[in-house]
């Protein structure tokens, strides 16, 4: 059994990438063609901006309450190695995902 070189070990990683690389357009293809086609519903515009709104809310809502989570991690662990600068970081991404939890209450009170 012959020793395979450098170069061929190279061409035949990329033929196995390019084959992947083509199955995978292929597939793509093929799904987006048998995608069937999706209209509005008979609903008011405005209705459906507001429901849209109201799901990046909810969304920041979900992220504001991730980064608290992580800031409340943060704080425990600067406790643990009596880190000052973690503690303040800890601090200060739990103020910002706070912020970010009540964006809509906050905008509806800039709005009025």
């Amino acid at each position: 059994m012959k020793k395979e070189s450098k170069k061929q070990k190279i061409e035949r990683v990329l033929k196995k990438g390019f084959k992947f690389y083509s199955l995978a357009l292929v597939g793509i293809g093929v799904l987006s063609i048998l995608t069937p086609n999706v209209f509005a519903a008979g609903d008011d515009p405005i209705s459906v901006v507001n429901n849209l709104s109201d799901f990046i809310f909810q969304l920041t809502k979900v992220i504001g309450g991730i980064i608290v989570g992580y800031a409340i991690v943060q704080i425990g662990l600067s406790f643990t190695s009596h880190d000052a600068s973690q503690r303040a970081n800890g601090f200060l991404f739990f103020a910002g995902g706070v912020i970010i939890m009540c964006a809509k209450t906050i905008l509806k009170l800039i709005a009025g």
